[in-house]
């Protein structure tokens, strides 16, 4: 039975195991990562960071996959990134839709955002279609976007709208 649920830093090695088994899969889609970032400590030190929220997709101990959010910036805006990706052997069922979809509610009804914004290199048409079934739209190309396998690539860029209530700050006047 495979869960989603908030990562741990006890979850940095499974994580770094997880990265390092799909490292070549991930490769066309994550940009260039220093030799740390696969290592239980580089893991570690990333769930420990401030202005990002992790949580894994696990089957038993073994990580599957990885749904971030980051930038999150309340106040006015209530938005943030997110980011995601699901081990090579467990594409195809619908880990990253589901996974997407309860991301978006936490964010809604857990932290309050307003917004959630993702975006893929052009063609990373099955990540496209997750975020299309997980009911983000398009909203814009962002040229030369993130530094990707090599190159400078194109992002196709999507948002999710998940109230219009007006931000917790705001909601006292």
């Amino acid at each position: 039975m495979t869960t989603l649920r908030p990562a741990a830093i006890s979850d940095a090695p499974a994580m770094a195991a997880a990265l390092l088994r799909n490292r070549e899969h991930m490769r066309r889609w994550e940009p260039y990562r220093h030799a740390g970032f696969y290592t239980a400590a580089g893991q570690e030190e990333r769930l420990r960071a401030p202005g990002a929220r992790v949580w894994v997709w696990v089957d038993g101990e073994r990580v599957v996959g990885q749904f971030t959010l980051s930038g999150i910036v309340l106040g006015p805006s209530c938005s943030a990134s997110l980011g995601y990706w699901v081990d090579a052997e467990y594409n195809g069922r619908g880990i990253a839709t589901r996974g997407t979809e309860e991301i978006c509610r936490v964010a809604r009804e857990e932290l309050g955002l307003h917004r959630i914004e993702a975006g893929t290199v052009l063609h990373n048409v099955a990540s496209q279609r997750v975020l299309a079934k997980a009911g983000f739209e398009e909203f814009g190309l962002a040229p030369r976007y993130l530094h990707i396998d090599g190159e400078w690539r194109d992002h196709r860029l999507f948002q999710r709208i998940l109230h219009d209530a007006p931000p917790a700050s705001a909601s006292g006047r």
